[in-house]
């Protein structure tokens, strides 16, 4: 695969500004379709919300991964991870390249928290191995975490064969900065904004951002640019702020 690979990673607070006041799903997908990027991976992704559909008049009728998909991204992949009476969430990925395998696994740490891991096998050009790409969102506890990290590093070590491409995108939640170091000695992977620039990028919350919650680990893939995407047409649209990554893949 001889051109760059671009990947976005966002929590998108479920189509809603952060204090839950107004919809910001179709400015949303005006804002990630500019991004030009080849993959998606998000969190807190709205597949059913009987309550807004009510609240909100120009509420999507379509779940919001195949809303914010529409022409752009012809794959995508969603797992349902929270549960309720009036729909369910999770994370989902959008891919300009076939989706030919994908999987959700419920990796929540306890009772009240749902978490899942989305895995999915995408074709890329060029490339006689499908590239491997996991959205997180992981616990708000460190404890949580260091369990979900465990079942993330035995599912890669059990599919994931050691010579094909793998991303890793999504909410760590690592505001303490632990994750890096395990994911390094456990999977031999980097993170993109490390490489790029010495230190996670700040995200969170998206209008001042001074935690390090998102996260895009990579292996198999020279990092050729990594971009914290605020600012005031971003902080409007979400908590978080959103990553971008360019990537190239690193072997013949």
């Amino acid at each position: 695969m001889s051109q760059p690979l671009r990947v976005a990673s966002y929590n998108i607070h479920k189509g809603l500004s952060f204090f839950n006041g107004r919809m910001v799903v179709h400015e949303l997908r005006d804002r990630l379709a500019n991004l030009n990027v080849d993959l998606v991976f998000l969190q807190e992704v709205v597949g059913e919300h009987t309550e807004h559909a009510g609240r909100f008049e120009a509420w999507p009728a379509k779940p919001q991964y195949e809303f914010l998909a529409e022409q752009l991204w012809t794959d995508f992949a969603y797992g349902k991870n929270a549960i309720y009476d009036h729909g369910h969430h999770g994370n989902a990925i959008l891919s300009r390249y076939p989706i030919v395998r994908w999987d959700n696994l419920d990796i929540s740490a306890h009772a009240f928290e749902s978490r899942g891991l989305l895995h999915c096998e995408i074709a890329m050009p060029g490339l006689d191995q499908p590239l491997h790409a996991i959205c997180l969102h992981l616990a708000l506890t460190e404890s949580g975490r260091r369990k979900q990290l465990r079942i993330v590093s035995e599912r890669i070590q059990a599919l994931v064969p050691e010579d094909a491409p793998l991303i890793i995108a999504g909410d760590f939640n690592d505001w303490r900065q632990r994750a890096a170091r395990y994911m390094a000695q456990e999977l031999q992977i980097k993170e993109v904004f490390e490489v790029a620039h010495g230190r996670p990028a700040r995200s969170f919350p998206a209008a001042f951002p001074l935690f390090s919650l998102d996260r895009i680990y990579v292996r198999g893939f020279e990092v050729e640019s990594a971009h914290v995407l605020h600012g005031s047409r971003w902080r409007r649209l979400s908590d978080h702020a959103a990553l971008t990554a360019q990537l190239r893949f690193d072997r013949p």
